[in-house]
């Protein structure tokens, strides 16, 4: 799958009006109109990817060996597979040819490239042009290696909103009527501040507001 990724990067590179990245499962539903979601992409310079270290099994024990001394345990990370980047950072993963033949040569099952070569690669050279978090929402309080799968009778306007505003962002003031986002005070970083868009767990659509 990462290959494919990069390769889709790459296609998109080669138009250069071409600013931000986003790659998605085509289960992934927005939770906030286009309008909205472009100007928050668009209002940093970070891009989103999520990587994490995980202790248990399924992050530092698909971590081989074989991969120091070039990636240490300590650089290994863990994350969604879904990201959104900026042009610069799209350009250096494409660029990469060390540590994308590390991966492809030693993280075989049950270590997955997806959750693991962006995250780690991104947090090993170039951790300060992430927000360090994804933007998709899933539910993993339910046991397995898959988050919850939500379909049409889960999916109602309770359910929607309370994902949409659930936390109280610092940075930016949520109008709830019209379900935007606007700043208040914009910056480079915008802390733990997100939108959500519902992960790759989830059938169906709702109502999303204006």
């Amino acid at each position: 799958m990462v290959d494919a990724e990069r390769r889709l990067l790459a296609n998109a590179l080669l138009d250069k009006s071409n600013q931000r990245f986003v790659l998605l499962s085509d289960s992934c539903i927005p939770l906030f109109n286009f309008t909205t979601i472009y100007d928050y992409l668009t209002g940093t310079n970070l891009s989103y990817i999520g990587s994490f270290d995980d202790p248990r099994t399924p992050g530092r024990g698909r971590y081989n060996p074989k991969m120091y001394p070039q990636i240490n345990i300590t650089h290994w990370r863990k994350g969604s597979q879904w990201f959104e980047t900026t042009r610069e950072l799209a350009l250096h993963i494409i660029e990469d040819t060390v540590y994308y033949k590390i991966f492809d040569q030693y993280c075989k099952p049950p270590c997955y490239m997806d959750e693991h070569y962006i995250p780690t690669f991104v947090h090993m050279l170039h951790g300060e042009m992430s927000a360090n978090r994804s933007l998709t929402w899933v539910d993993w309080s339910r046991a397995g290696p898959h988050p919850a799968r939500f379909i049409w009778p889960d999916v109602t306007d309770e359910f929607l909103n309370r994902i949409r505003f659930t936390d109280k962002c610092p940075y930016y003031v949520l109008s709830y009527g019209m379900g935007y986002i606007r700043p208040r005070h914009p910056g480079p970083r915008v802390g733990s501040c997100r939108i959500r868009v519902l992960g790759s767990g989830l059938v169906g659509s709702g109502s999303f507001g204006s």
